[in-house]
């Protein structure tokens, strides 16, 4: 989802922040004490997401792991953030809003998201204990960005025609089933290379 770089006041505490959350129609993040508001996504962005929540509600019915869409907040030391999809498999159970024990976290990225995603979310994400894999998906082009604690968080990239490892949930995802119905050229290209074979 578009961030908002925008501070919309002051200071506030966490709990005041919880709060207001509670009863806005805007969602927004906090990062160390200042609130941006969330923008709408676009509808490639949510194919994307789509695509990655059913096949993780899919994989892991009947588990203890429970996959969440962007409606529930991932508290990394003193920073909110809204994740496109997360995985929990065992919830600290604190909070009904956040949770601090993801073992996956999925970000699609846009033009206005990128460094914030690649960076602050990145480094802020890294220090939770419990994360396995982060995950980056471009949706202007194809492109999935999987950096896992297992690999001390180098970058593998996949692309069409790949199969991507989701190690923390057991999930293997062709990038084809990953971008199902996006509009972008690279998704038009491969449709079409299929079609001349």
């Amino acid at each position: 989802m578009a961030l908002k770089l925008k501070q919309e006041s002051e200071w506030i505490s966490e709990e005041a922040y919880l709060q207001g959350e509670l009863l806005s129609e805007t969602k927004h993040e906090y990062i160390d004490g200042a609130v941006y508001a969330m923008a709408g996504a676009s509808k490639n962005h949510q194919r994307i997401t789509a695509n990655v929540l059913s096949e993780f509600l899919t994989q892991l019915r009947n588990t203890p792991c429970e996959p969440f869409s962007s409606g529930i907040k991932v508290k990394a030391g003193s920073k909110f953030f809204y994740p496109d999809v997360m995985v929990v498999c065992k919830d600290d159970g604190g909070n009904d809003y956040y949770t601090e024990t993801p073992v996956i976290i999925v970000e699609v990225l846009s033009k206005s998201t990128r460094k914030m995603d690649e960076t602050a979310k990145k480094f802020a994400y890294q220090t939770l204990p419990t994360l396995q894999e982060y995950v980056l998906i471009e949706q202007d082009f194809v492109d999935v960005e999987v950096c896992r604690r297992s690999e001390g968080w180098v970058s593998q990239h996949y692309f069409m025609g790949d199969n991507v490892t989701f190690d923390s949930v057991g999930l293997i995802l062709t990038v084809a089933d990953i971008y199902a119905r996006v509009d972008n050229e690279d998704v038009s290209s491969f449709v079409a290379s299929l079609n001349l074979s």
